[in-house]
């Protein structure tokens, strides 16, 4: 009953402040119930918010007003304590993680950094002993970025009260149906015409911040029916950028990419970013990579006169594209042959470490296997030889054993990418070889 009376006072509290599910911008008793109710989705995610009603694509469903918004900036307005303390330290830095390959080293050496920086302000504020651990401070860092909204004003971002009950679907590729917008869901908006409407279906994100409403708004991405969860999507994230910001990845992650290395010929050829330039998560490559390589595989004298041709997504001739195939194609091989070990390693480990979540074989079950010698370093590095005989495994071990099979499912999908772009190429070549004999 404690927690009922707490949950009825927040939404209380969050209505007072004009946070509200409907268009209107009139007040009302409650935040919740017009367009969005707290529900319970057992196999999505657990507690959630759902349709009240059915709601239209691009339909405003939340508005949380700037007030509401906890940022740093209201938080040291707020606490004079904190405010001061920060007043004499520096403020803590932002890195950049480029390299896939040490991912994860910079982030544990980033929030290890930031938490050293921050003991002393939090001694300084009065926090207990438990809460200034480097446990405690991972907890309260992974829990804060992985709520944080986007806003203009504050580069660390948001915490949205009511907005955070949503719960995340996973990405997709960009929305191209045209579902029909009937006169009643038009209607339903209340004080937004049509127009706005329009703009609102056509809109490419969940929300953000409206200097025009002083809120952050969410709208509905898709159609939803009565009693149907409404999702967010997290968006573009490459599966390396939702293990490091979220901690899983997408076995089918349309906004998978795998970057390569590009010869300085090549990358100088054109005006495209490096970021642009990568193998898409069906092994295609990207358009920035194939303008790149058409470019490439022309002489320098000529990019001039043929880049116009090249940005329009033409192909230069048939040589030219079995030139850039071959080259890419050549790229991807040398990459997998530097790797330690092959797709079909990582899946045969893949196998294992799933065998070992279930259940702890003996040790010998390893012998023999093309993964052997992987699994007997996991092993000795965690200090686990021992303990692998028994039947179940601690809580450390399963957490431990979860994050190596996270580790090769990546590097599992990485080296997928490539070896579907090889036989991509491959393909493309043998088709333009054909066709260029035909003729």
């Amino acid at each position: 009953m404690e927690e009922q009376e707490k949950w009825e006072e927040f939404l209380r509290w969050a209505s007072e402040i004009g946070v509200s599910d409907s268009a209107s911008l009139s007040s009302s008793s409650s935040c919740l119930g017009r367009t969005l109710v707290v529900a319970h989705f057992p196999n999505q995610g657990g507690r959630g918010l759902g349709a009240a009603r059915e709601i239209a694509k691009g339909e405003l469903v939340l508005r949380v007003p700037r007030e509401a918004l906890m940022t740093t900036e209201s938080l040291l307005l707020r606490d004079e304590k904190l405010r001061s303390a920060l007043g004499r330290r520096p403020r803590l830095s932002s890195t950049q993680v480029d390299d896939a390959i040490w991912a994860s080293e910079k982030a544990i050496s980033k929030v290890r950094a930031d938490w050293k920086d921050m003991v002393l302000i939090m001694q300084e504020i009065g926090l207990k002993p438990q809460l200034r651990s480097f446990k405690a401070w991972l907890w309260a860092s992974a829990t804060i970025s992985t709520r944080t909204l986007h806003v203009p004003w504050d580069d660390a971002g948001c915490l949205c009260p009511i907005g955070d009950l949503f719960n995340y679907a996973a990405p997709e590729e960009s929305c191209t149906d045209n579902e029909d917008l009937s006169e009643a869901s038009i209607s339903s908006l209340g004080m937004l015409n049509s127009e706005r409407h329009e703009e609102n279906f056509q809109r490419l994100t969940d929300g953000g911040y409206e200097e025009a409403v002083n809120a952050y708004c969410f709208y509905a991405r898709k159609r939803y029916k009565k009693g149907e969860q409404v999702l967010l999507s997290y968006g573009t994230y490459t599966n390396l950028e939702l293990l490091e910001h979220y901690g899983f990845l997408l076995d089918s992650n349309p906004n998978d990419k795998a970057y390569i290395p590009i010869d300085s010929r090549v990358l100088s050829s054109t005006s495209f970013s490096r970021e642009s330039i990568y193998i898409q998560h069906d092994g295609r490559p990207s358009f920035a990579l194939s303008s790149a390589l058409r470019l490439g595989c022309t002489p320098q004298n000529s990019w001039k006169a043929i880049g116009h041709l090249v940005y329009a997504g033409a192909q230069l001739s048939v040589d030219n594209e079995v030139s850039a195939m071959k080259w890419l194609a050549k790229t991807c091989r040398q990459v997998l042959r530097k790797m330690p070990t092959t797709i079909e390693n990582d899946k045969s480990l893949l196998r294992f470490i799933g065998e070992m979540q279930m259940f702890m074989p003996p040790f010998c079950c390893f012998r023999g296997q093309t993964c052997e010698r992987e699994i007997n370093d996991f092993f000795q590095a965690y200090d686990m030889c021992d303990g692998i005989r028994d039947i179940s495994l601690p809580k450390k071990a399963k957490r431990i054993l979860e994050r190596w099979r996270l580790a090769v499912q990546w590097r599992f999908m990485y080296k997928k990418m490539l070896s579907d772009c090889i036989v991509y190429c491959d393909e493309l070549i043998s088709g333009l070889s054909i066709s260029n004999v035909s003729r």
